[in-house]
């Protein structure tokens, strides 16, 4: 392959990498909504147990179809456990902080987790945010924080981190570890095969941290709300975005694979308003602007 080609063919990797997760941000968004509709209804842990079983069958199934599901794959096994551990850990942490956490701080903190990961990706694979990076996430932060707290100069200053919000940072941090690690532990597997084994570990680990709620739960009697929740997170905020970022963190550093969260509050706004809800004030659309803003100057190659 020479020079020529193969300068095209990343360039084309990186391109696909950053559509991937720009449906990625989309996705995670939507989880916002139905998972707030259904959190009163059932117990986080069972509701992820349930979400990562039905994701995992998915998957393995598309493997089948697809790549096929060779022993090979699978050799090594811990290192699905490390990273399955890795994103549970994230999601019942995510879940016992909003016990406490309002949801404004709780958003806040979330848009520390590109900054953790750039760290992350710097211990674990020497990835050096260049200035450029670094732009892209200070910009990026700026305007989720915009959007989060809807140009609130009041409201960022009254922010405090709480047990609930402390709980969560230590999640975060775990979402962050997870997006390097994939690149590390990756030994030439497909991602839907990587991620059907993901997939198959978080069950284990959230099943085996909340299985007393998973008896506990009344099934029969859950309202439609949640089933349409767990139909939704299972197949496009599980499956397919587990697919979409082990395909993304494949071809792109860690730190702009993560720089797209910083998207999800915009998406949010959209999808309110999609659902007929209130436009936001004016202001807030600085903040949308700055995340987009951002998003180019990650977009735009080095050198």
């Amino acid at each position: 392959m020479s020079e020529a080609t193969a300068r095209s063919t990343a360039v084309r990797d990186g391109l696909r990498g950053h559509l991937a997760m720009l449906v990625f941000s989309a996705l995670v968004a939507g989880s916002f909504s139905l998972g707030s509709m259904a959190a009163g209804h059932i117990a986080p842990t069972a509701l992820n147990a349930v979400r990562f079983a039905v994701a995992a069958v998915i998957v393995g199934v598309a493997a089948l179809a697809t790549t096929g599901l060779r022993r090979g794959a699978f050799r090594a096994p811990w290192r699905y456990l490390v990273l399955g551990g890795t994103f549970a850990t994230y999601f019942v942490l995510m879940f016992e902080g909003l016990k406490t956490a309002a949801p404004v701080s709780a958003a806040a903190v979330f848009t520390l987790t590109p900054v953790m990961t750039a760290v992350a990706g710097y211990a674990l694979l020497r990835q050096v945010a260049t200035p450029r990076i670094v732009l892209g996430l200070a910009v990026g932060a700026a305007g989720a924080l915009w959007v989060i707290f809807r140009a609130d100069w009041q409201a960022l200053m009254a922010f405090r981190i709480g047990p609930g919000e402390a709980i969560y940072a230590w999640g975060c941090a775990a979402h962050a570890i997870y997006t390097p690690l994939v690149r590390k532990l990756n030994r030439g597997e497909p991602a839907i095969v990587f991620t059907f084994g993901t997939l198959v570990a978080a069950c284990v680990a959230v099943t085996a941290w909340g299985w007393r709620d998973i008896l506990a739960t009344d099934w029969a009697a859950l309202p439609p709300v949640v089933w349409v929740t767990i139909a939704y997170v299972a197949v496009f905020a599980s499956a397919l975005t587990f697919v979409l970022l082990q395909f993304a963190s494949l071809r792109l550093p860690s730190s702009k694979v993560m720089a797209y969260t910083y998207l999800t509050p915009t998406w949010v706004i959209v999808l309110e308003l999609a659902l007929g809800h209130a436009v936001p004030p004016v202001w807030v659309l600085g903040g949308v602007v700055l995340t987009v803003a951002a998003l180019l100057i990650l977009l735009k190659d080095e050198g």
